[in-house]
């Protein structure tokens, strides 16, 4: 039985790691270091394994390398237990999941006095978030509190909450709360759950405070109670290491809460993938339908086999449903694939479920850059399910960005290793979630129409566009913080913030905020660009509008949505009295699309520097609305908004 304290969804390092490691150094040349760490990343790391490629990266750091296509993030871990050695595996685990991460671990079970100093680790590190890894003892709830249990409840919320009020008075990093396992030993036995004041029954009461305090605070949640659950308290913790050492639980468990922690933090910051890739012949169903036909397909209720097939269409379904694309990759005849989709009265998907559908005999490694390129999303956003090891072992090996799980002999795991292996890692749930793969099938629709339209302005004009633009507001928050975190491509700065930044920024009388939303004939594309700029006198005292954000999703371009928005932003800068608006392109990795952005639109370049940063401005005076192919609606909130 396979243990997800194992990581069995990734593959064993190569007998070389070591010597690999050592040869991940700044001065072998700038290009692909970033690529090769999240490639090692990749593999189930021991503890030694993992620290080797931490001070690799570590190395290059310093050295001035660039881990690019990684993204920076300073991480720091406020604990009452000693957490060392979990730190040796979450860079290795951030890596995996997209990051470089700079991991910062103040001395154990001070948290109060790291938020409250002003000479603190907390204090000075510049954090993008904070981890509050507190358990059952830092709360006093570990032992029964029989003749006050809401005392006892009150003392340990009021903890907390004093904790957060203190971090968020003096830092401006993300918060991450998580949720506390029940303690290892039953008081009562059975009736733990429901005798007030028992560990157990003021530990769920504790874990329902926190999760409000999230939803209510815009933090994020690391489901450390979740995990314990997993594996079982029984194994969870380990006396022995926490009476000798004050391990917050068993070190055979470090590589998984580490992994989780690091699919928590490269979901902040945009990194979980988007889109299932499904092969067919032994993964959807039992045998090869092109010889056995679909009759002879093993799928369904009547044995134990086919029940584990079905089940991964479930679990591909119950995907779909919270935003997940499906596509699918097989080498196979196009009509006998579709065939058992159509005929087979088992099957749970159907072919309306799945947004590109490549079956043909062309390499696995081909299809998927075809499937990416269809959906107009990066190799690193894939996720391909393969029965078949050679198959994900060519996979790995052309393609080392697309993730491709391990998976092990008996179908019957092939479903729980896929959702154990976090690919698809949620900071938050909107309506566009629930649209996005619906979306992406109408794209198909348009894709079809521009085909066959005379030119541009005859197809703009065929969509009918409809787009409708307000401040930043409650209702959008969650999207706004994850188009900011997720978008790398067309996005002038790269910036990121979170959802309680963002929070902030809906009340700051100097910002000026856009949510634009777009929708056409073929059906709702949700929002699909965020504007964030500045009011202010520029360094000459003439007032400006300065751009700090500047972004949109990629499924929209060649519509004159950036038109539009600039439209938009220069009818809120004139209202705040701005005489121009300044903006800056900083360049990254992944956003050069937008590197003549601003020149196209008729600002004024003023300067370049050595990196390729562009600093740029329009003068209001100057710019003039221009005719677009669509209709703009402002909500009501436009017009209460008015920055001083």
């Amino acid at each position: 039985m396979p243990s997800i304290a194992d990581l069995p969804w990734l593959t064993s390092p190569p007998a070389d790691f070591v010597e690999q490691c050592a040869a991940l150094t700044a001065e072998r040349g700038m290009d692909g270091l970033g690529a090769e760490v999240a490639r090692l990343a990749g593999h189930g790391l021991d503890a030694r394994q993992a620290r080797r490629l931490a001070r690799a990266m570590g190395r290059i750091s310093q050295a001035g390398g660039d881990l690019a296509p990684l993204s920076p993030f300073r991480l720091v871990v406020l604990s009452n237990a000693t957490f060392d050695f979990i730190g040796d595996h979450l860079p290795a685990a951030a890596a995996r999941h997209g990051l470089a991460l700079e991991l910062i671990l103040p001395p154990f079970d001070q948290p109060m006095q790291e938020a409250l100093d002003p000479a603190s680790q907390t204090r000075q590190a510049a954090a993008d978030a904070i981890l509050l890894a507190l358990d059952h003892d830092w709360f006093a709830v570990g032992r029964p509190a029989l003749d006050d249990p809401a005392g006892a409840l009150a003392a340990a919320t009021g903890r907390l909450t004093a904790l957060i009020d203190a971090l968020r008075a003096n830092t401006s990093a993300t918060l991450i709360l998580s949720t506390v396992a029940s303690p290892p030993t039953a008081l009562f036995g059975s009736l733990d759950a429901r005798a007030p004041g028992s560990p157990r029954s003021l530990v769920e009461a504790l874990n329902a405070f926190i999760v409000a305090l999230a939803d209510e605070s815009g933090a994020l949640i690391l489901d450390t109670r979740a995990l314990a659950e997993r594996v079982g308290a029984e194994r969870w913790y380990d006396q022995v290491q926490y009476f000798a050492y004050k391990l917050p639980f068993a070190s055979v468990f470090g590589a998984i809460y580490a992994d989780w922690v690091g699919r928590l933090i490269g979901a902040a910051r945009g990194k979980a993938r988007k889109c299932l890739v499904l092969d067919l012949d032994n993964t959807l169903w039992g045998g090869v339908v092109g010889d056995d036909g679909v009759a002879g397909l093993t799928l369904g209720a009547g044995s134990a086999r086919g029940e584990s097939f079905l089940a991964v269409q479930k679990l591909a379904l119950d995907l779909k449903r919270r935003g997940v694309i499906l596509a699918v990759s097989s080498k196979n005849d196009d009509a006998v694939a579709r065939d058992a989709f159509e005929n087979h009265p088992e099957m749970a998907l159907k072919l309306s479920d799945v947004a590109v559908f490549q079956a043909n005999w062309l390499d696995k490694p081909s299809n998927l850059e075809a499937i990416a390129a269809s959906l107009n999303i990066g190799l690193d956003a894939l996720v391909l399910l393969d029965d078949n090891p050679a198959e994900r072992a060519q996979v790995r090996a052309a393609l080392p960005s697309v993730a491709v799980p391990e998976l092990p002999a008996d179908p019957a795991w092939y479903a729980w290793t896929l959702g154990e292996a976090g690919y698809f890692e949620a900071v938050g749930f909107s309506n566009e979630d629930r649209l996005r793969a619906a979306t992406y099938a109408t794209d198909a629709h348009r894709a079809g129409v521009r085909a066959t339209a005379r030119d541009l302005g005859d197809y703009l004009s065929s969509l009918d566009m409809r787009l409708t633009a307000a401040p930043f507001d409650a209702a959008g928050r969650t999207r706004i913080a994850q188009l900011i975190n997720k978008t790398n491509q067309f996005n002038l700065t790269t910036r990121r913030y979170s959802e309680a930044q963002v929070a902030a920024m809906e009340a700051d009388p100097s910002a000026i905020t856009l949510q634009i939303r777009l929708a056409d004939r073929f059906g709702e594309l949700g929002m699909i660009g965020v504007v964030i700029a500045r009011v202010g006198e520029g360094v000459d005292g003439v007032r400006e509008a300065a751009v700090d954000s500047w972004l949109m999703s990629c499924r929209v371009l060649g519509r004159k949505v950036e038109e539009a928005m600039l439209q938009l932003l220069r009818e809120r800068a004139l209202a705040a009295g701005a005489h121009r608006i300044a903006a800056h392109y900083r360049p990254t990795p992944k956003n050069a699309m937008v590197r003549d952005l601003l020149d196209r639109l008729g600002f004024t370049l003023l300067a370049e520097d050595a990196r390729g940063g562009r600093d740029y401005c329009l003068t209001l005076a100057e710019a003039s609305p221009v005719t677009l192919p669509m209709r703009i609606t402002r909500t009501a909130a436009w017009a209460h908004v008015a920055p001083n």
